[in-house]
């Protein structure tokens, strides 16, 4: 329903969105219908990254054919996450992706020859983005390199991107002369992943030992460099769910702050 408000709130925009089951089609060619209007549907393909979307096979291509013969709907082609890849290296990477995605192009060969083309598929996240360039008639959909972060920016070196987005930090306490408690705490950097948390831009000899929702505590070797109020630099791990954990960030051009740009996924109210 909120769907198609959208739609009508904003008719100057294309809306569209994924499928990956009957029941979904049922329920958005039952609503089309009603407004007599037509609704654009990609159909999520599972090449196994196995949270959402449909394995390629016969299931999908019967899918994407009522999908196409639907008179509610628009067939608009394939949707292909593949966040499970994750080699480091870009030539064991290539060779699992293009693996993966073999039974993708089956699946578009097959629906050729029932006379549906498939003219458009959106593929790849961020580290097979390169990969899935190198076909025709992909469109790719990489999301991290607009800010960047050291999680990919460590694993993935053929993909040279740099870190837009840091965060300032201080130390509150020192409960041990070698351990240095930062205002870093869950609240302020996406914690879903294991420790360390952040690369320090300047700090050298130090480890992420422990994070609670305040704070994140570093032990360093070089214990007399740092006092109570000193600041830091850090690169989140994660960037995509430390964004939202701000009302805004500060924009800085030549180290200087020149305005902010308003975090709009913070606001998890659903106004329409």
């Amino acid at each position: 329903t909120r769907f198609f408000t959208l739609i009508k709130t904003y008719p100057n925009s294309q809306f569209s969105t994924i499928v990956d089951n009957y029941k979904t089609v049922g329920i958005f060619s039952e609503i089309a219908a009603s407004l007599k209007i037509k609704v654009s549907l990609w159909l999520d393909i599972n090449n196994g990254m196995d949270r959402s979307g449909i394995e390629p096979g016969k299931k999908a291509l019967e899918l994407y054919q009522s999908i196409h013969k639907n008179p509610n709907l628009l067939a608009k082609g394939f949707h292909v996450y593949d966040g499970h890849i994750h080699d480091s290296n870009i030539d064991e990477r290539t060779k699992v992706c293009n693996k993966d995605f073999e039974q993708v192009i089956k699946l578009k060969i097959d629906l050729k020859k029932l006379g549906i083309k498939i003219e458009n598929i959106v593929a790849g996240g961020t580290p097979t983005f390169p990969i899935h360039t190198k076909r025709k008639n992909i469109e790719t959909s990489p999301g991290t390199p607009l800010l960047w972060d050291e999680g990919y920016g460590s694993c993935y070196k053929d993909l040279d991107f740099l870190p837009a987005a840091v965060l300032l930090t201080k130390i509150v306490s020192k409960p041990k002369s070698d351990l240095n408690c930062f205002d870093l705490g869950h609240k302020s950097v996406a914690s879903e992943m294991k420790l360390p948390r952040v690369k320090f831009l300047e700090t050298t000899n130090c480890m992420q030992i422990s994070q609670s929702e305040e704070h994140l505590v570093v032990a360093c070797t070089n214990e007399n460099k740092f006092n109570i109020g000193d600041s830091a630099y850090v690169v989140p791990i994660h960037i995509c769910p430390t964004v939202s954990k701000f009302k805004q960030v500060l924009i800085v051009v030549d180290g200087q702050i020149t305005g902010s740009w308003e975090v709009a996924a913070r606001d998890y109210k659903i106004t329409i």
